[in-house]
């Protein structure tokens, strides 16, 4: 007897559940590096119970508390014993630190207050907590402790843009001396922005030098291209450094030259020039790359052909070569652009105070000031400000014309 045909379904089914097998380790690879730490800091930048979880009592009887005059005594009563407890679970610092972010100071007077309230064994407890010290008999200082009990804020965010709540609850900008990320933004993508036309002012002449030289020479000098890649990002960044410093080597060369005087050397570190220089130095090779796959790929004989038929040499490469090179400056300004948005290592080293971009805050309240939140906050606001400069490009040029080689 022969043997029945197996169904069309079955034999597709076969190679696409393999496929999805080996496909798997890769997507929870992804998963577990990339979209879980992402998602965890996106939920810290407007979630954060710390405060909510140990002063439950004090927060659901102020909840209906009308901020103008000070709470009644059952308040103080309530918040006295969550801070003892508090101390006694070791969460007070943490508590402290979080309303502290809301309202300078109150670090110390929470602090200072559990300390001394396990001397008070009966009230009048705003009696006692104002003799203790004179912020809990301000309004501004409950309407803190209630601002930073709330789970779910916004707070960080308008922090990041330099926005606050006033005492009405209506949003308003930050005093002037503490508008800082606005600027840095704005700094962050004129500096993206000029490094990326800087990578490709420089990285276009040479791609093309490369993809037209003899099979030999464009070797040696793709060699040269990746060079970077092969050195620390440090040793790169700390090089710039020995060059471009006042006693370093360029300006010595300028003094020995006559150009400057030994009096008037130029500065060229540790300000917006050092971040231009060293920026533009790591990230040229991902602009070379891709204008180099792309133009090996076009045949020399089109912009002879052009010129043949009477155009000018410029006419040619900006009517006949210019276009066909574009998937490749969009691939390169793109992932230049993107990389430069994101970097804090080198402008930290040759940025100086003037050099400084949104990363390096970033980075700063994760490592120092340990602000998880509004390092999440200024993350996601960056985050999103790629993701409307991507779509952008995908509705302005077609993400489809995008070529890597």
């Amino acid at each position: 007897m022969s043997e029945a045909p197996e169904k069309p379904g079955r034999i597709r089914s076969g190679p696409r559940l393999r496929a999805a097998l080996l496909v798997l380790p890769l997507l929870a690879f992804i998963g577990v590096t990339f979209l879980a730490p992402l998602a965890n800091m996106l939920v810290r930048s407007v979630y954060d119970p710390v405060v909510s979880d140990a002063l439950p009592g004090t927060l659901e009887k102020l909840r209906n508390w009308d901020a103008q005059a000070l709470p009644d005594e059952t308040v103080y009563e309530t918040l006295a014993g969550e801070l003892l407890k508090a101390r006694e679970d070791r969460t007070l610092g943490q508590v402290a630190t979080r309303i502290n972010r809301v309202q300078s100071g109150l670090r110390s007077v929470l602090t200072r207050s559990a300390r001394r309230l396990r001397n008070v064994d009966e009230g009048p407890w705003r009696e006692a907590m104002t003799g203790i010290h004179a912020a809990w008999g301000e309004t501004g200082t409950w309407r803190a402790l209630r601002e930073a009990g709330a789970r779910y804020t916004s707070r960080h965010y308008l922090n990041a843009v330099d926005l606050q709540r006033d005492s009405d609850g209506s949003i308003v900008p930050q005093p002037e001396d503490r508008r800082i990320y606005l600027t840095l933004f704005w700094r962050t993508l004129l500096v993206s922005l000029g490094v990326t036309a800087l990578c490709l002012l420089i990285g276009y002449p040479v791609a093309r030098l490369i993809a037209h030289a003899p099979p030999r020479r464009a070797y040696l000098l793709l060699i040269l291209v990746l060079v970077p890649f092969w050195t620390s990002l440090l040793v790169r960044t700390t090089s710039w450094i020995v060059l471009l410093q006042n006693q370093g080597v360029l300006n010595d060369m300028l003094v020995y030259v006559g150009l400057v005087g030994d009096d008037g050397r130029i500065a060229m570190i540790y300000n917006m020039t050092g971040t231009f220089v060293a920026m533009t130095h790591v990230l040229l090779p991902f602009m070379v790359l891709p204008l180099y796959s792309v133009m090996s790929a076009i045949p020399r004989v089109q912009t002879s052909a052009a010129e043949s038929l009477g155009a000018s040499p410029w006419q040619s490469f900006w009517r006949v070569y210019w276009p066909q090179t574009l998937p490749g400056v969009g691939a390169g300004s793109l992932l230049v652009f993107i990389l430069a948005i994101g970097y804090y290592i080198t402008p930290a080293l040759v940025g100086g105070s003037t050099g400084q971009l949104i990363s390096n805050m970033i980075a700063f309240h994760m490592q120092s000031s340990l602000n998880w939140s509004l390092a999440a906050a200024l993350g996601g606001i960056l985050l999103v400000c790629v993701a409307g400069l991507y779509v952008l490009y995908d509705r302005l040029v077609g993400i489809e014309r995008m070529r890597l080689g």
